[in-house]
Formats: C-alpha cells, structure tokens, sequence
C-alpha cells in the first residue's frame, strides 16, 4: 500500500478513494468481495456499456496458436463482439473466426464486461491494444495500415540532435560489453515482462541488447540470425525447437536455451553477464621489511633486511618504496636466511632478498611484500 500510494494511488482506510480488496489466487479468498466492491463502484460511479453501439475491447493477453493463428484474449468494454465482425487492433486486422469463452466453448457473441479468446486477426497485437469493430475489411485495413506508419513515423522522428553530455554517455555506452539475445515466447504478457526484466541487467560494464524478439515458435530465422551475430545466446519461453531447427542449430553450432520460469532464465542470463566482466581483485599486504645493507651476487643486487611488520614471502609481488614513494614493483624471486633459501621471514628477524629484474636497492628503502585477492564479481 505504501508503494502504490507512492505513485498516488491511495487505499480509501488510508484516506484515499481507491477501494483494495486482498486476493489470494491459491485459496479463492476475497474474490467473492471484489466482485461485490466492483458492482458497487460501478453502481456508485454510474458506468454503463451500450450492448447495441460498435464493440471495443481490451486486449488482456495475446499468443501464436497452433492452427490457429494469433489469438487475442480480450475483455469487451462497450457494443456487443461477434462472430464475423471486421476488427482493428493496433497494426493488427481481421475477421472474427471464432470466439471462445472462459470454459473453451465457442460462443457466436460477447456482452460488455465479459471476456473471450478473438481468433481471426492477421498478427499478434501488443497487450493492452484497444480492438474495435469496423464496417468492412478495406476500412480495418486502412486504421492498422495508418496505425503502423503512425509507429514507424515515431520511432523514426526521434531526435539525432545530441549534447555533449548525450554524447558522453553514448562514448560510455560503446565501452559497454553486450551479450545479445534473440528471445522467443509463447504470449505477449510474457514477452514484455521477460523483456523489461533482462533490460534492468546491466551495470557500467555489462548489458544485455535484444536484437530481435517475438511471439511464437522458435524458426531458422532466428537461428541465423545468432549464428552470424557475436557473442549472441537464442532463449526461448514455453517454446521449444522443432526438428529442422534444432538439426540446423546443431549444424550452425548455436545454443539454444529453453526456459519455462522466468526467474530460472533471469538466473543464468545474471551467470553470463557476470562471465562478462572482468575480475576485481583486491590487495592484501603480508609484511615489511627495512634494507639495512646491499651488495652484488651472482644472481642479482641482494638487500640484507630486517623485517620489521608481518612476514616476507617468497614468490609473491613485492614492491620497493623509497622515501613514502613507490619505486617499483615486481616479484621476489629470492628469500634466504642466512644461507638457506626459506619461504618466508617473520617479524624481526633478518634475510637476504632478491627482486626479479631490479638492482637499484638502496639503504635505507622499505620491500613491502603483498598479495591480490581476486574478489566475486556481481551485478
């Protein structure tokens, strides 16, 4: 409630005018009271559809059915949908075949405030659509074409003008590593849900680019189009590949990754992502010790120290500071106390060290021994 009142939604025991009924869709409780507040508002708010004007309903979900074509689930808001109406539902067209009730049986009209499975459209709508009726096919036709040259014209129009912060973060956005996804599922409601929730998975190193995404089966169109993209993963919701595609994805070497919980797919696409990025290591000091002496071997330039914090260890990185400066960094190849070859000195105790590849030791300088801890990258 505190977050819906965040967003001016207010339940009416909290002040406000919006009634909150709690539903539990596991035990049936609370349905028999939302029924009775929705009649109630309507009855207080006056709202009445007119069984006898043009229908227009609601898009509620909406799939790819075998033998069936797209489908519409949908909830008739006003007029009367029947069988053989001419309908326009966003760029989507088409006569009503066929309709379905709640129980499955095929019905010949819908009344205002039922719901029903539309068959006849000639694609899948976006949930949310508005259908409405129309006189004849040529007019359906004319709306969904305007409709989608409305869409096109919009997306196109989008301003290229860009500031100079705009083209800061577009610099940044190319540094990003992307994983590209191809992503198929067998509703609407699912495909927007999956899609909203892969497109929160990034941070400023890693994101996911969905370069194609639809409803329905998954074809060898979208198998080609992940064998010839990089660095590109083929995810499928409640469908699964057919023999065809699943011999030319064998043969195009792709993976194709089927799901049927939303969250198992989230899971492994946070995995990749996390593959993705590179390690992050943090340091580790192991000890000290003061050079108190140098002199020449055959090895290499030898600083007789003392330790004076923690140990020294061979074999780890070391680095040389002088005055508070660092003034260089390698490894230490060489720990001897006096003429045994150890794997480290404690604290107090005196040793001879060799860094690999530096002879310019002097009296007086810090060796600082440490090591990198690589840390668990996340998102």
């Amino acid at each position: 409630k505190a977050q819906m009142a965040e967003r001016g939604i207010t339940a009416n025991d909290w002040g406000g005018d919006i009634e909150f009924v709690p539903l539990s869709a596991k035990s049936g409780m609370g349905i028999d009271e939302l029924l009775e507040n929705i009649l109630l508002t309507a009855e207080i708010l006056e709202l009445k559809a007119n069984p006898k004007a043009d229908a227009k309903a609601a898009v509620v979900e909406s799939s790819l059915e075998k033998g069936r074509g797209a489908v519409a689930t949908v909830i008739v808001q006003n007029g009367t949908l029947k069988v053989g109406d001419y309908v326009v539902c966003g760029k989507a067209y088409g006569r009503v075949k066929a309709l379905m009730n709640e129980n499955g049986v095929q019905v010949k009209e819908v009344p205002p405030s039922h719901t029903s499975v539309v068959v006849g459209l000639n694609e899948v709508p976006a949930a949310g659509e508005i259908m409405m009726k129309m006189k004849n096919d040529k007019e359906a036709k004319a709306y969904a074409q305007k409709r989608y040259e409305y869409d096109r014209h919009k997306e196109l129009s989008k301003s290229t003008k860009s500031t100079l912060e705009d083209m800061t973060s577009m610099i940044a956005e190319g540094r990003l590593k992307s994983l590209k996804i191809v992503l198929k599922t067998d509703v609407h409601g699912s495909l927007e849900a999956i899609k909203s929730s892969l497109s929160e998975l990034r941070n400023e190193e890693v994101k996911i680019d969905i370069i194609s995404s639809g409803v329905g089966g998954i074809t060898e169109n979208d198998v080609e189009l992940v064998g010839n993209s990089e660095n590109c993963v083929l995810l499928g919701f409640n469908v699964r590949p057919t023999g065809s595609v699943k011999a030319l994805a064998k043969q195009r070497n792709v993976d194709i990754r089927t799901y049927s919980i939303i969250y198992q797919l989230l899971d492994d696409m946070t995995g990749m992502l996390t593959g993705m990025m590179a390690p992050k290591f943090t340091e580790e000091n192991t000890g000290q010790a003061e050079v108190r002496d140098v002199f020449k071997s055959p090895k290499g330039m030898v600083a007789g120290c003392v330790v004076v914090d923690g140990r020294l260890i061979r074999g780890g990185l070391v680095r040389v500071i002088r005055e508070g400066v660092v003034a260089f960094e390698g490894e230490l190849v060489s720990l001897r106390r006096f003429k045994d070859d150890v794997e480290e000195i404690g604290n107090g105790y005196e040793c001879g060290v060799i860094i690999s590849n530096y002879e310019d030791v002097q009296v007086g300088d810090v060796i600082e021994t440490f090591k990198k801890v690589e840390q668990e990258v996340s998102l």
